[in-house]
């Protein structure tokens, strides 16, 4: 297994420290690739090496071009042993599915098929539909025209949102934002924004409770499942979470997971992101085909996800997480994202969609409310440096966003 190193990436990826734990701990070396001149908590792990590659953001064939060159200078450094290739988010999972990669190298991470289903939200929403769960009425919108026809079809709120993963406009990956519209007055604004840049979906707009259900895609079927729901959001108009809760997996939502998973005869970790409605009604959201966010939870209880999911790429009969038990029922938080919940509650909403606004004392008072056995995101004692530094770009990079 020591013989064994994995390449990382991208290094920024909100996931990435508790990655790299997960595999040390089961005795891989770990090097990451990270985008130039781009602070990241991880660059402060003593258990991992960064190396600089240009970033998908300022062109995205440049960053092509120099993972590739990455891995062959790698893999000449690298005598022996098996060289894996691990992407941690949607722009290293573009990258990585475009590369074929020589030599020694494997890629732990979806190709073909599985890696337009990890990065096109309209084939989620078919697949999805196929295997069982409820998924919002959605138009895949080119044009503003699409947009408006859609609500002249379904009543507002309606959220529209990138349909690609890693949409791309010339030549660079693009920063889609997600808008939430309650009117025709905040369509509009919204179309002067989009500006027909990249193809968008457009959903009804549903509120409720984000769930999450994670499992390890093996030959026989689903291994290792486990559930949370999502205690607060960073942001209460629609972001990842800033504390989330385990909870167990109903039968039901099991069963649409292993039909989804099957049917896409998907390999190796991933997370559905579901939501619950006001009446318990239970939706698709999307898939993440790579570690998600809250990767702390669920090493909090005993599943290391990040570590059998190379384990799984290296050998497809390895019966990694095959026996794996869920822990005691946990809750988990971040704390750079709690300090940005709270300011954003304070800050109140930007659309007129959401009229359930959480009371800032109420919230003040829940995020006070700290248990024994709590975990937070992102800790190891013998890597603490990395906490600070996650909080600290966590609160400077949505500050530095949120004036944008």
């Amino acid at each position: 297994m020591s013989r064994t190193r994995v390449l990382i990436g991208f290094a920024e990826a909100m996931s990435a420290p508790e990655v790299v734990w997960s595999l040390v701990d089961a005795g891989f070396e770990v090097s990451a690739f990270a985008r130039k001149d781009r602070a990241s908590a991880l660059r402060h792990s003593r258990h991992v090496v960064c190396h600089e590659i240009c970033a998908p953001e300022s062109d995205a064939q440049a960053s092509l071009s120099e993972l590739d060159a990455l891995l062959r200078t790698l893999s000449s450094q690298e005598s022996e042993g098996q060289l894996i290739l691990f992407p941690l988010d949607d722009n290293a999972v573009w990258l990585c599915s475009r590369l074929k990669p020589t030599g020694r190298w494997k890629l732990a991470g979806p190709s073909g098929f599985c890696a337009d289903l990890a990065l096109r939200k309209d084939v989620q929403v078919e697949a999805a539909r196929d295997a069982g769960f409820n998924v919002p009425k959605t138009v895949l919108a080119r044009t503003t025209k699409d947009v408006i026809t859609f609500t002249e079809s379904e009543s507002y709120p309606i959220i529209l949102k990138a349909a690609e993963c890693v949409p791309i406009y010339q030549g660079r990956v693009y920063s889609c934002r997600k808008w939430v519209c309650g009117n025709r007055a905040e369509l509009d604004h919204a179309m002067d924004q989009w500006q027909e840049h990249v193809p968008l979906l457009a959903q009804t707009f549903i509120t409720g409770i984000g769930q999450g259900l994670f499992g390890l895609g093996a030959p026989e079927g689903v291994r290792a499942w486990s559930g949370h729901h999502r205690v607060r959001m960073m942001n209460p108009q629609g972001s990842g979470s800033s504390a989330c809760a385990s909870q167990p997996v109903a039968d039901d939502i099991k069963s649409q997971g292993q039909q989804f998973i099957r049917n896409s005869a998907w390999r190796g970790l991933f997370m559905i992101e579901l939501l619950r409605d006001e009446d318990g009604r239970v939706w698709f959201v999307e898939l993440n085909g790579r570690p998600w966010g809250s990767m702390a939870l669920s090493r909090r209880q005993g599943l290391e996800y990040p570590a059998w999911h190379v384990e799984l790429a290296l050998d497809d009969a390895s019966p990694a997480g095959l026996d794996a038990t869920v822990g005691p029922s946990i809750v988990c938080r971040n704390a750079g994202r709690e300090f940005m919940h709270m300011l954003f509650v304070l800050k109140g909403p930007k659309s007129n969609a959401l009229n359930r606004w959480p009371s800032f004392w109420k919230t003040i008072s829940e995020m006070l409310r700290i248990h024994r056995t709590d975990g937070v995101y992102n800790w190891r004692r013998d890597d603490a440096k990395v906490f600070l530094a996650d909080f600290y770009y966590t609160v400077h990079g949505n500050l530095f966003k949120s004036r944008d």
